[in-house]
């Protein structure tokens, strides 16, 4: 049986849309979520995140719980309120010089974030550029 144009259509885009949605060798959750959502759009749920985990860690079993625990409870959610870029990536608009101690009054997040520094293959943690944000531990559902 012949497949027709459109099957082949289908399975073309299908293959594109594998290839954006895979994460780069080595790459660490939270640079893959600033990635891809840079490209489309939260659906309000953790599917990237499970993508992530599906191909990368599978044996994180409880990220879901966690990443929730962690306020976010999708994939956006993770990057606003579970974690933030490094410090050190953040440029300063006002300082105060205090007893020979620089103390920041203002600062910027990064535009963009840098390349991903990298973690271990099955690692959910961010890399360097990421700092998990500190919450109360929020006991799993």
């Amino acid at each position: 049986m012949e497949r027709s144009i459109t099957d082949d259509a289908e399975s073309y885009v299908r293959s594109l849309l594998d290839a954006w949605l895979a994460p780069n060798p080595g790459e660490c959750l939270a640079c893959y979520l600033d990635r891809v959502l840079e490209r489309y759009d939260c659906d309000g749920d953790l599917r990237f995140a499970a993508h992530y985990r599906d191909l990368v860690a599978p044996r994180a079993t409880q990220l879901e719980r966690r990443l929730e625990a962690s306020g976010g409870y999708c994939d956006c959610e993770v990057l606003g309120n579970a974690v933030q870029p490094a410090w050190h990536l953040w440029s300063t608009s006002r300082e105060l010089e205090l007893d020979g101690r620089t103390i920041v009054l203002e600062a910027e997040p990064p535009e963009g974030m840098p390349p991903c520094a990298g973690v271990r293959r099955g690692s959910t943690q961010p890399c360097v550029h990421w700092h998990r944000m500190r919450r109360p531990r929020v006991p799993y559902r």
